[in-house]
């Protein structure tokens, strides 16, 4: 390669240099500083943090080993998302030459059709989160990867456009979550795989996939996920009860994320929570929300109430559970929400009107109403509560802040208010 090559090839080396010399990277927590190996193309010292995040910098190749081994021997986690990775040689070169890596974001680097060897993959014996969304990378490549990570902990495969999922001789026993969003798996029988695949697998999320049911038996679920705490299967093709009645079968399943399938389609918000929550009795987080008790027997009461009026044969299994814990319940009364009116006696003069009040309304609004109902002046009024009951013991209240609400004054039906005109001199209550 001719200098001119090297000088427009984007190594990781270069992009280090240019990315983190003193003059870009000021002093801060975690932040190393380290002189340059003698002869080495890299400027006098770089001021390099644990995590380095070298995102879309058109990164093709590794560049010189020691300089990354000089520079990189603390780092900790490594971004190199949307860079122009398509050799796994290079990047085993970058990889082998950090040596307490644990975390590898390759993703939206072009590495179809692009094999891994196993000769080289003992580099990655060290990281336990893997990141390669979007690379379109083969499963023979991520068998090859996942048996040479023996301490790899979150594999991370979404939309590299699986529509199957190919078996490996060896599993990989030390991975507990696996996230597979936005690929085009449909058949629950590739899922099934992942239990073979991931014997220890505590999260699965299959988000935005089209995964049509849930098709095993208890005990097939039981023994290829005995330790499945939280499955995601938001945007899936669920669109049965009975694959909702069969995440009871995964025995520590926990946290259910089950939005957007077109089995709830036409159910409004309060019936999708409270019938999938009635249906996951050991479920203890629903689409990210905590399950309260209160809030898991008022939707347990919810389905029995939903179901009580259908023929028998069409009664899901967990009618009949519910109904022996609460037994049969009668429908919820009707209950009329809405203001009620207190008539009370308004008196003005020798005149006597019964009138309706909202006891939500103010002092101020109820001036306002009995000068337009009782056609009083214009010049202003005082009011006065007289208690049916408690008059002989208080005697009459002068309504006075115009702001306080009615409900305040303890007004009921067949109180009076007695109206009297607002004179120059101010009388007061004791007057009466």
């Amino acid at each position: 390669m001719d200098s001119s090559d090297e000088e427009e090839e984007r190594t990781f080396v270069r992009v280090l240099s240019e990315k983190y010399n003193p003059e870009n990277f000021p002093y801060g927590q975690g932040v190393v500083v380290l002189p340059s190996p003698p002869g080495s193309p890299v400027k006098d010292r770089l001021f390099l943090p644990s995590v380095l995040v070298l995102n879309d910098c058109g990164i093709s190749k590794a560049g010189d080993r020691s300089d990354i081994e000089a520079f990189c021997a603390h780092v900790l986690e490594l971004d190199l998302a949307y860079n122009q990775l398509n050799n796994w040689e290079e990047i085993s070169t970058i990889v082998s030459s950090i040596p307490h890596l644990d975390f590898l974001n390759l993703s939206m680097n072009p590495l179809s059709g692009v094999q891994l060897q196993p000769s080289v993959a003992d580099v990655f014996s060290r990281v336990r989160r893997l990141v390669l969304i979007n690379t379109q990378v083969s499963w023979d490549t991520v068998h090859t990867l996942t048996q040479h990570t023996p301490e790899l902990k979150e594999l991370f495969l979404c939309l590299n456009g699986y529509d199957s999922v190919s078996e490996s001789q060896a599993s990989c026993p030390s991975l507990s979550l696996l996230q597979i969003t936005g690929n085009q798996l449909q058949d629950w029988a590739e899922v099934r795989k992942f239990g073979r695949l991931y014997p220890s697998l505590s999260t699965l999320v299959l988000a935005n996939n089209s995964v049509s049911s849930v098709g095993d038996t208890k005990e097939t679920l039981e023994g290829l996920f005995p330790n499945l705490r939280s499955i995601n299967l938001n945007n899936s093709g669920l669109s049965q009860w009975e694959d909702i009645e069969r995440l009871n079968f995964f025995p520590k399943l926990e946290d259910v994320k089950a939005q957007g399938i077109p089995l709830l389609q036409s159910y409004s918000t309060q019936e999708r929570r409270s019938l999938l929550l009635a249906q996951l009795p050991s479920v203890m987080v629903l689409n990210g929300s905590a399950i309260s008790d209160g809030e898991r027997e008022d939707a347990e009461r919810f389905f029995i109430r939903y179901y009580q009026d259908c023929p028998e044969r069409e009664l899901p299994q967990r009618y009949h559970a519910l109904v022996s814990k609460y037994g049969h319940l009668a429908p919820l009364a009707e209950v009329d929400l809405r203001p009620r009116g207190t008539v009370v006696e308004v008196r003005w003069g020798d005149r006597v009107e019964p009138v309706t009040l909202r006891l939500e309304q103010t002092v101020g609004d109820l001036k306002k109403q009995l000068k337009a109902l009782l056609q009083l002046p214009s010049n202003g009024i005082r009011l006065f509560h007289i208690d049916k009951e408690m008059s002989s013991v208080f005697g009459p209240e002068e309504l006075k802040c115009g702001f306080r609400a009615l409900h305040s004054y303890s007004i009921q039906d067949g109180d009076e208010i007695l109206v009297v005109p607002k004179e120059k001199n101010r009388c007061s209550s004791s007057d009466f």
